[in-house]
Parts: structure tokens; C-alpha cells; sequence
């Protein structure tokens, strides 16, 4: 059973995770059940009423109310047990826990944002505790996309304009997947993150070293920081880095030369350009590329641009 349970499903690492299962067991286990004895039947019909030759006539068979009965209540007593428990799932899934910790989530072409309490941030990677419920307040700066964890079990719908809510609980540290399900674009694919689950004192360093979020690491350089952002922020998703054609210009080669605008203009590709294209993307559109790209606008700070104009400038 367990062989079955791994080749159908991924790990169950959240406290609701056995809940869905075991409702999905039942839905499927009684289903198989049920099929197989309607194939049974079928087949003991077709073998005992079968012509013996070519002279015999079919009964005429009226109604069985016995039957008809048996036959109506079991899918009705299946379908309310299905709805009982799939209710009280549902309830407990929806209904957050009043200890439950607070993640604010925010999602966009083609990235996940995670911001804490104290100020951390993270881009890409959700850190949690283990053993403790995670609230997750959840919206999105531009398009319908969905955050789904399958080791949980969870599926929600972030969206703009409003804040939508899940929550979870992981007892022991591990990792597991972060997918978008939602289409959203060229990079929906790429739209991947990860739930990270620590131990309660490593979390309570994680959060004590990221507090403020947003400040280079000591041991980097500012280029080499920036390359670290510009994967953190799925800029690489639209930029290639050599040369080749993506949904926006390459960045290789581009700084100090001009540029072909859509509207006819061209421009210098200069630290003025590059932190205009970051905040105000709209401002000035390349010639032959979409205006797609989101504004960075109180996501990135003057440090984290700066780190990134300076890894541009580095692709020669």
C-alpha cells in the first residue's frame, strides 16, 4: 500500500496533508470497489442470460423495488460521507490556527516574495518553522497566479487587487516545491520556489540575520551581489545574459550603447536608463519587445539596483 501511496502521490509534510489523503483514498477505494462489482455483474449477466439457442425468447423482466432501493441509497449514503468529510476538511484547511504565524506573499511575472515580521525578505524561498502553524497573506502585483505546494496538499489563488489567505503546518524540516498554477505568462513554467522548514532556533537565526532585508552580504561584491539578485528576482527569465533572444533585450553587451525605442527614438544604455527600465519599465519600450515587465517599484532598494546596474555592466 505504501508503494502505491509513493508512486501516486508526492510526501505528505504538512498536518493536512494526511487529512486529503485519506479522503482521497476513500473516493477512490470505493469507486474501484464499486466498479469492480458492476463489472462482476456484468458479466454474470451476460454468461447466465445468454442465448442457449436460436429458438429462445428474452423474459419479459418488469421491476426489482428491493433492488432500485439498494441501488439508490448506497451512492446516497457515499455522497454524504463524502460531503461530511470533505466539509470537515475543507473547515479545517480554511479555518487558521490564532498562533499561526504571518508571511506576507506577494507574487508577480515571474517571482514569489516572502516579508516577515521583523523586516526579512526573501525572494524565491519561503522560510518557516517547523512544528508551527504559517498563515500566508497572499497578493499579486499583476496577473491571476496560484500558489500550490502538492507535499501539502495546497492550492490558492492569489490575485490582484485583494489579499487571499492559506495556512499550513510542516512538523519537520525539510524542503519541498513552490509551483504557480495559475498561467501567467511566457515564464508560467519558471515561476518555481521553495518552502524551506527549519528548526525553531535555525529560523529564529534565519530571521535575525535578514532583518531589515535588503542589505548586501558582507563577503560579496557588488557585481557578484547583483547576479545573486537578478536570479532571486527572475530578472534572467526575460534578460538572457548571452546574447540570445528572450521575451526582453539581452543584457549582454547592451551598457553604453544606443538603443532603438518603439517610438522611433533611441537612448544610451546608461545607469540613468537602466534604474529608469527597473522602476518606470513603460517609460521607455525597446523597439520590437512587449511591454510586459512589472515595475520594481518598493520591491528593490537603491542598493539592490545599484548591485544590479553594476553586474550589467560586467556582460561585455
Amino acid at each position: 500500500m505504501d508503494a502505491i501511496k509513493d508512486f501516486l502521490l508526492p510526501p505528505a509534510k504538512s498536518t493536512l496533508a494526511e487529512q486529503t489523503d485519506s479522503l482521497f483514498w476513500f473516493v477512490h477505494g470505493s469507486s474501484l470497489i464499486l466498479t469492480i462489482g458492476l463489472i462482476a455483474v456484468i458479466v454474470y449477466f451476460v454468461y447466465k442470460y445468454r442465448r442457449k439457442s436460436k429458438d429462445e425468447t428474452t423474459p419479459l423482466i418488469t421491476h426489482n423495488n428491493a433492488l432500485e432501493v439498494t441501488w439508490s441509497v448506497i451512492p446516497l449514503i457515499l455522497v454524504l460521507i463524502v460531503f461530511g468529510w470533505g466539509y470537515q476538511v475543507f473547515m479545517n484547511q480554511t479555518v487558521v490556527p490564532d498562533d499561526a504565524y504571518e508571511v506576507n506573499v506577494t507574487a508577480q511575472k515571474w517571482i514569489w516574495q516572502f516579508k516577515y515580521e521583523n523586516g526579512a525578505q526573501s525572494t524565491g524561498k519561503l522560510h518557516v518553522p517547523a512544528g508551527r502553524p504559517i498563515k500566508l497573506i497572499m497578493s499579486s502585483n499583476d496577473v491571476i497566479h496560484s500558489f500550490f505546494v502538492p507535499d501539502y496538499r495546497l492550492k490558492q489563488d492569489v490575485v490582484p487587487g485583494r489579499y487571499t489567505e492559506m495556512w499550513f503546518n510542516a512538523p519537520e524540516p525539510g524542503t519541498s516545491i513552490i509551483f504557480c498554477t495559475e498561467y501567467c505568462g511566457d515564464g508560467h513554467s519558471d515561476m518555481l520556489g521553495e518552502v524551506v522548514v527549519h528548526e525553531e532556533k535555525e529560523f529564529k537565526n534565519w530571521l535575525a540575520e535578514n532583518a531589515g532585508g535588503g542589505s548586501k552580504p558582507e563577503d560579496l561584491a557588488p557585481e557578484e551581489w547583483g547576479e545573486q539578485l537578478a536570479q532571486e528576482w527572475a530578472c534572467t527569465t526575460c534578460h538572457s545574459t548571452d546574447g540570445s533572444q528572450m521575451t526582453g533585450p539581452t543584457w549582454q553587451g547592451k551598457f553604453g550603447n544606443e538603443e532603438n525605442l518603439a517610438d522611433g527614438s533611441t537612448v544610451t544604455i546608461d545607469e540613468n536608463y537602466l534604474r529608469e527600465s527597473i522602476l518606470e519599465p513603460n517609460a521607455k519600450i525597446v523597439e520590437g519587445f512587449p511591454a510586459v515587465m512589472n515595475t520594481y517599484q518598493g520591491q528593490l532598494n537603491d542598493e539592490q539596483i545599484n548591485a544590479i546596474i553594476e553586474y550589467i555592466k560586467t556582460l561585455k
